[in-house]
């Protein structure tokens, strides 16, 4: 069973992987195939040959699974996108504000708000998504833009969670939450100032500035009254997978 018992970055995401397939299961296989190619190349080329061929076979089936397209590689490269922005977002912390991961927000379904960050300056509904590296993300024609490919709906998780999170919030504190929705991009390029139906757009890496520049509006107080709302409201996504 995964160990899910800490709301840390990408740990849903983790766990969707893990429910997919494990290392064991990928290592038995890459050993049977790995084994099978020692004998064969034993029996022809002396033992030392099968060891070392079986040992490559072995690894080149083990790799290629780790890295073929599909459901698994997805979620594991969702999860690691995830922990880099919780890496990025660490930077805040203690400083006048507080980050909330992989939180399970009621009206988002099926999904979940990667962090929440909650601080001085405001609250954000971040979500982490991956472009391909170094790859420029731009708004243009009324879409966004992967280089030449139309990726337009990145922000639509985001979109939603923004509003969502802001009406919980407001009705729970019986006060207008402003909430931002954030779209942290990992590995691409970000023209800077990027803006799609409402949502920014940031290079991950500059979400923690973006959010400390922000105009302050509330105390120390205000933050921790905030932060305890939401750790009621948007309890740990992670415990809907065990």
């Amino acid at each position: 069973m995964p160990r899910l018992e800490v709301a840390t970055a990408g740990a849903s995401a983790r766990a969707r992987y893990r429910a997919l397939t494990t290392r064991t299961e990928r290592g038995v296989v890459a050993g049977a195939m790995g084994g099978s190619a020692a004998l064969m190349i034993g029996g022809i080329g002396g033992w030392p040959a099968g060891a070392a061929g079986g040992a490559l076979v072995a690894g080149v089936h083990f790799a290629l699974g780790w890295m073929r397209p599909g459901p698994e590689t997805d979620w594991r490269r969702g999860a690691a996108a995830e922990r880099r922005t919780g890496r990025h977002l660490s930077e805040l912390e203690g400083n006048g504000y507080t980050v909330l991961h992989d939180r399970s927000v009621p009206g988002l379904e099926g999904t979940n708000l990667d962090h929440l960050v909650i601080g001085l300056t405001g609250v954000y509904a971040v979500i982490t998504r991956r472009i391909g590296p170094r790859t420029r993300l731009r708004a243009g024609e009324g879409r966004l833009w992967a280089a030449a490919r139309d990726v337009s709906g990145l922000e639509a998780t985001a979109a939603l969670a923004g509003p969502l999170v802001s009406a919980e919030l407001s009705a729970e504190l019986d006060k207008d939450m402003e909430v931002v929705p954030v779209v942290a991009v990992q590995y691409g390029r970000v023209e800077a100032e990027l803006e799609h139906a409402g949502v920014r757009l940031l290079a991950g890496r500059s979400v923690g500035g973006f959010v400390r520049a922000r105009p302050v509006v509330f105390t120390t107080s205000q933050v921790a009254t905030i932060v305890a709302a939401a750790e009621r409201l948007f309890p740990p996504m992670v415990g809907q997978f065990n």
